[in-house]
């Protein structure tokens, strides 16, 4: 599932207008508010995105240093689930199907996995690796994979191979790799949002490929955001208001193998090809890890069984677009009217 770093992009979302400051800075003092309010930014990159967090604040000492930690933090996130590193956990997991003493944040993200695999029917699964391997590997040669080359792939996928305990992590039979492109964004954004509390902050937006809004603007209003449209790189689908929730999106247009998007980093792990009926789909969910997963779970699902999905979630919104262009929301889905 994973494009080469340089061209990883996914789940990309752009500030609205309105009340967001223009300048993009390492950190620093951008512009103040009424009763001193002074919003600090700063903007790096870790699994494969370019992330940037914005906090409001009055102490600008304590905004920095918050800032300084939500990135460590998110240093450790991906020294431990990327999948590019080869010390990475993830990568050591993958290179010898066996890591005892995981990292608690590998072992939570993957118990969440299963958790979603399951009550998906296997729509979301973190074995579709194989898959990602055999695409772009095919890419390379100018060509796609043929059936039998797929059927042999998707053959190595199954959610159930993967065996999790706080003491040890294991894959079941050869073959099986993992990837978490699908939701360690997410988990990165809501460890990043956890420190930012700790610390003390009452007001910020993430942006680590899924978006949380911790609060909202200090003057009581939410954080307006723009979802990528899928067909249009400078356009958005609609714009949303975030205040202590968060986004996602997953979409057929971030990585492909074909310029008529039918074939994408995204996979069916029962049929080993892409889905058909869903062009993106974004999710609204208490944390960015839920939002992540789920926005993938319901492009492999298809707007009915999706939407099923989505409704008897607590806290959970949608936003779907079909490859025709059709846009269905939920009732509670934050559009910016």
């Amino acid at each position: 599932m994973h494009p080469p770093p340089a061209s990883l992009n996914r789940r990309r979302f752009l500030m609205g207008t309105a009340g967001a400051c223009a300048a993009l800075g390492t950190g620093g003092w951008l512009w103040s508010q009424p009763r001193s309010w002074q919003v600090f930014r700063q903007t790096s990159h870790a699994l494969g995105s370019a992330v940037t967090l914005s906090v409001w604040h009055r102490d600008a000492a304590l905004a920095e240093a918050a800032l300084d930690a939500a990135f460590a933090e998110l240093e450790l996130v991906e020294s431990v689930m990327s999948i590019y590193r080869p010390e990475s956990q993830l990568s050591r997991l993958n290179q010898n199907a066996v890591l005892d003493d995981p990292h608690p944040h590998l072992v939570t993200v993957l118990q969440f996995a299963t958790e979603i695999a399951q009550q998906t029917s296997g729509a979301f699964d973190v074995t579709v690796q194989p898959l990602w391997e055999l695409y772009h590997n095919a890419k390379k040669h100018n060509r796609l994979p043929s059936e039998a080359e797929v059927m042999q792939a998707r053959a190595l996928v199954d959610w159930q191979r993967v065996k999790i305990t706080p003491e040890r992590l294991q894959l079941d039979g050869a073959g099986t790799a993992i990837t978490l492109n699908g939701i360690a964004q997410g988990f990165a954004a809501d460890a990043a949002m956890a420190v930012l509390r700790r610390a003390g902050v009452a007001h910020a937006l993430i942006d680590a490929g899924e978006m949380n809004a911790i609060g909202g603007k200090p003057d009581g209003a939410a954080f307006t955001v723009g979802i990528q449209h899928p067909r249009h790189a400078d356009a958005f689908v609609s714009m949303a208001k975030l205040q202590d929730r968060c986004l996602a999106t997953s979409g057929d247009y971030e990585t492909r193998f074909s310029d008529d998007f039918v074939h994408n980093h995204l996979f069916d792990p029962r049929t080993g090809h892409s889905p058909t009926e869903l062009a993106s789909v974004s999710i609204v969910a208490p944390t960015a890890m839920a939002a992540d997963a789920l926005s993938t779970a319901v492009l492999v699902l298809g707007a009915e069984r999706g939407m099923e999905l989505v409704r008897r979630t607590p806290g959970t919104d949608a936003l779907l677009v079909s490859k025709h262009g059709r846009i269905t929301a939920t009732e509670g889905f934050p559009l910016n009217a």
